[in-house]
């Protein structure tokens, strides 16, 4: 290959535009990432992305010296065109198996589309719901975050990577971390926060065998990421032992320029390739400086070849040199089937978190007069939620239609605005159900907000309503926590659905009439009020430390300082008691168990969730940090014993010198059904 070709493959083109037949026949574009034109969604007839990527690669195939394939990426997020849940959603089921079907689902769809890399999962530990992003991740613990990542690689790769898409894990890292939740900001991140909350989902990652990893905008101690050869090379692949490759985000390389690091694109290109920055994302910098780069001395061959080789091992890995085609006729074969619909249905469901019922869910059959009201209820955009390139409207079940189809049309009233008519026809109801909630456009990338409360004229309608002494449940769709006081402290019933997916409808409804219980659990702490934020569970432990949850305590003298729900809370229709806690010492950890029983007459699954408290140890440690957690079905009056087991290694941490230290002494633990309840005990680690 002559070094011209070789930066070729490290160039990864932003859709056919950037991708001229000159270009792609002069070797010059390895990879084409797919958000627009021909590959933008609702553009589907006669397989139109199909036969557009198939030409793209004949050009590549034939035309040029080498005939090497491109390598087509697409954002695929939370499914291609059977969408499901947001990741956020997702995280809620805590079932890793749900969301590994589901990413599966999502594999197999793109697939057939011609794309062979998915920029999925996103691990990027959050802890500031004002940050859009939140809704494209897994919330705040990095434990839940890592275990769920794993899930969606192994989903998305599958046993036979020629018939599936690579993953590629990100922000490679601390993206989550922005100041003040607001996108592409600075990440202040200690070294020992960084080792202990933000690295830790992506060297699960890396262990679960994800193929790429994309470094993130940000900077991390003054260096932004692109150029970090501390994270990109010392960390992940010396020390973690990742041989796969890097690519950077969109542009990433040319706003080193910007982070004012680099003078111009070829230094930036420099910085980039000797950090670690294997593809260059849409730039542009690296195909057109690297000759010079080599030239000067600034860039050795070696890293180059080092780069280019990981490249066309994936490629090869996928089996493109085989295959570089995509059967037109696969999609309509393997494409929103009802087999994935269940499969997102069920992921759907398991994700609704049930935070607040006084007895009015499930509504009764005996209910003659429902009202259904909001400007969401026939919305489609707002079920599929940020980060749907893919999904059809025709293809989802809004909750209007999912209404219908559980109950039909003459027991339910639907107005579809908020206002004066709509409060005079809910007198008349036995129950209003409220949608409301958030447009996608409100969450996701460069979609933050200063105010987490419910979007203008929501509330003030809900007021209303309450005046009319009409029992109230509403249902919160958001792509982010919401501060929902109002609603804690006056609606009957609140069920958060984030952005269920194309099958949300139907999946509410469900919930909602008693067809499913509910078991959905918060994979992110909800503050009452903006300025709580940050609110997450595993705060350290501090010299003065207070009860969040203690009477008339509080260090807010306008607000209390606890949050309104607790990382892990979530109700259920069944009631579950939690007995008989036991820690036995094994040759290689602990042995937890303790036993469960529903207590109800009401078929349920229950999360259990086990944390851990290193009570004395040689840096302030979290007041508590999940360790484990199974998803159990119990069924009525029925009861179960769970056990978790705790390597000896899962009481470690990341100390001042960042190397992993396991203390001994004193352990607190906790089995229970959220971040702040539980039965609990202690051990002694010897």
């Amino acid at each position: 290959m002559t070094l011209a070709e070789k930066a070729g493959q490290l160039n990864q083109a932003a859709n056919e535009g950037d991708a001229s037949v000159e270009d792609l026949r002069a070797g010059k574009v390895g990879s084409i990432i797919c958000s627009s034109s021909a590959y933008a969604g609702n553009e589907r007839q006669d397989r139109v992305r199909a036969q557009a990527i198939n030409k793209l690669q004949e050009i590549a195939v034939k035309e040029s010296r080498l005939g090497i394939p491109l390598l087509i990426a697409r954002d695929v997020i939370h499914g291609h065109r059977t969408v499901g849940p947001i990741p956020l959603g997702q995280a809620a089921s805590w079932s890793t198996e749900d969301i590994k079907r589901g990413s599966e689902v999502a594999s197999r769809e793109a697939f057939a589309d011609g794309i062979r890399w998915a920029f999925t999962p996103m691990m990027d530990v959050s802890r500031d719901p004002r940050w859009g992003r939140v809704a494209e991740g897994f919330g705040e613990d990095p434990f839940l975050a890592g275990r769920l990542a794993k899930a969606v690689i192994e989903g998305i790769q599958g046993d036979d990577l020629t018939q599936n898409l690579a993953a590629c894990a990100k922000h490679f890292v601390g993206y989550g971390a922005a100041e003040g939740g607001r996108d592409y900001n600075t990440a202040e991140i200690t070294p020992y926060t960084l080792r202990n909350i933000y690295l830790p989902p992506f060297k699960e990652a890396v262990a679960a065998g994800v193929r790429t990893v994309m470094s993130c905008f940000n900077e991390v101690g003054g260096v932004p990421a692109t150029a970090n050869r501390r994270l990109l090379t010392e960390i992940l692949k010396d020390e973690w032992g990742f041989r796969g490759f890097v690519i950077t985000d969109w542009d990433a390389v040319g706003e080193l320029i910007l982070h004012g690091v680099a003078e111009d694109r070829a230094h930036a290109a420099e910085l980039a390739i000797n950090a670690g920055a294997d593809m260059d994302m849409a730039t542009g910098a690296l195909v057109a400086h690297l000759e010079k780069l080599v030239a000067e001395g600034r860039v050795c061959m070696e890293t180059i070849d080092t780069a280019v080789m990981k490249v066309l091992q994936l490629k090869a890995d996928l089996g493109l040199f085989e295959n570089p085609y995509t059967d037109t006729a696969l999609a309509d074969k393997v494409q929103f089937t009802p087999e994935g619909k269940q499969t997102v249905l069920e992921l759907a469901q398991k994700s609704l978190v049930l935070l607040k019922n006084n007895g009015v869910l499930p509504i009764k059959p005996t209910a003659k007069n429902i009202g259904l009201f909001g400007s969401l209820i026939e919305a489609t955009d707002v079920l599929n939620g940020t980060w749907c390139l893919d999904g059809l409207a025709e293809d989802v079940i809004t909750v209007k239609a999912g209404f219908e189809a559980a109950i039909g049309k003459d027991q339910v009233l639907f107005p579809s605005t908020l206002n004066d008519e709509s409060l005079n026809q809910a007198r008349y109801c036995d129950v209003a159900v409220a949608v409301v909630g958030e447009h996608p456009q409100r969450s996701g990338e460069a979609n933050s907000v200063a105010y987490i409360d419910l979007p203008p004229g929501q509330l003030e309608w809900l007021q209303g309503l309450k005046r009319i002494g009409v029992p109230i449940v509403v249902v919160v769709l958001s792509g982010r926590p919401l501060a929902i006081q109002w609603l804690e402290d006056n609606a009957d019933a609140i069920l958060f659905a984030f952005h269920p997916g194309v099958m949300g409808g139907q999946a509410i409804a469900d919930v909602l009439f008693g067809t499913v219980n509910p078991s959905g659990k918060l994979p992110i702490t909800f503050p009452r009020v903006t300025g709580q934020i940050p609110t997450y569970y595993n705060r350290k432990l501090t010299g003065r430390p207070l009860d969040p949850y203690g009477a008339g305590v509080s260090r807010y003298v306008d607000e209390k300082d606890s949050p309104l729900y607790p990382f892990g809370f979530g109700l259920s229709y069944s009631s579950y008691d939690y007995s008989g806690l036991g820690i036995d010492r094994k040759d290689d950890g602990y042995e937890v168990v303790c036993t469960v029983a529903n207590t109800s007459k009401v078929d349920g699954e229950e999360i259990v969730q086990l944390y851990i408290r290193d009570r004395v140890a040689s840096l302030a440690r979290p007041i508590r940090e999940l360790k484990g957690f199974e998803r159990v079905a119990i069924a009525a009056e029925g009861r179960r014993q769970v056990r978790f087991h705790l390597s000896r290694e899962e009481f470690g941490f990341y100390g001042a010198d960042e190397k992993w230290v396991v203390e001994e002494g004193a352990f607190d633990i906790w089995v229970g059904p959220n971040s702040i309840e539980g039965l609990h005990g202690t051990l002694e680690l010897v």
